[in-house]
């Protein structure tokens, strides 16, 4: 079920807060249409990330076929870039890594990457069975087809994901004009995001929809 309003509205802390970046890969480039955007915002949400010293975990779904991280997205920080075939992100070398991180766990994972109705799906599914808060970034995430992405979308808002977009997650974890921080997020948000045609049809390689 979904949760209360009272239940879910928080601030993020970054000492409380995890990453995931969900199989954001090379050979998913010409079957996602709008992978290249959501490459656009997850480059400002990692460089945030970095400034707030909030922990990243990298995930790829059987890398030997579909490549690694794409090349545009800076990783290095990782805490860990774990390999898999399960589709959800929670497999047993991310678990213990998140355990070594937080000692238990964090209060909060911001999920993003591909595919919204598949990977991104199951991983909220089992953090939300695990007691995970999860923020999702919408403008972060995509699948081949726009409609599968905002059906997931709307399934787990319901079960109690908070929907979010890369500058709202970024705003939130600075929360103060005054914060240490202010001048090196400044420059990343100063550049609008890139659209992700959120609840809009997938246009065809024609550009007509």
């Amino acid at each position: 079920m979904a949760k209360s309003v009272g239940q879910s509205l928080y601030r993020l802390q970054p000492n409380k807060t995890l990453f995931m970046l969900c199989d954001i890969q090379e050979k998913f480039k010409p079957a996602i249409p709008l992978l290249g955007a959501v490459i656009e915002n997850t480059k400002k949400l990692i460089e945030a990330g970095k400034v707030f010293n909030v922990p990243l975990l990298v995930t790829e779904q059987y890398p030997e076929k579909l490549g690694s991280t794409v090349c545009e997205l800076d990783v290095q920080h990782a805490c860990a870039i774990v390999p898999k075939t399960k589709f959800s992100m929670f497999v047993p070398p991310v678990e213990n890594k998140i355990k070594e991180i937080f000692g238990d766990k964090p209060k909060t994972a911001v999920l993003f990457g591909v595919e919204t109705h598949v990977c991104i799906e199951q991983t909220a599914f089992d953090l939300i069975n695990n007691s995970i808060d999860v923020w999702l970034v919408a403008d972060c995430s995509a699948s081949r087809l726009n409609q599968d992405r905002d059906l997931a979308l709307e399934r787990l808002r319901h079960i109690g994901c908070i929907i979010a977009s890369a500058e709202s997650i970024i705003f939130n974890l600075l929360g103060d004009k005054d914060h240490e921080s202010f001048k090196k997020i400044a420059p990343l948000v100063k550049k609008v995001s890139t659209e992700l045609n959120l609840w809009q049809p997938t246009a065809t390689a024609k550009g007509k929809n």
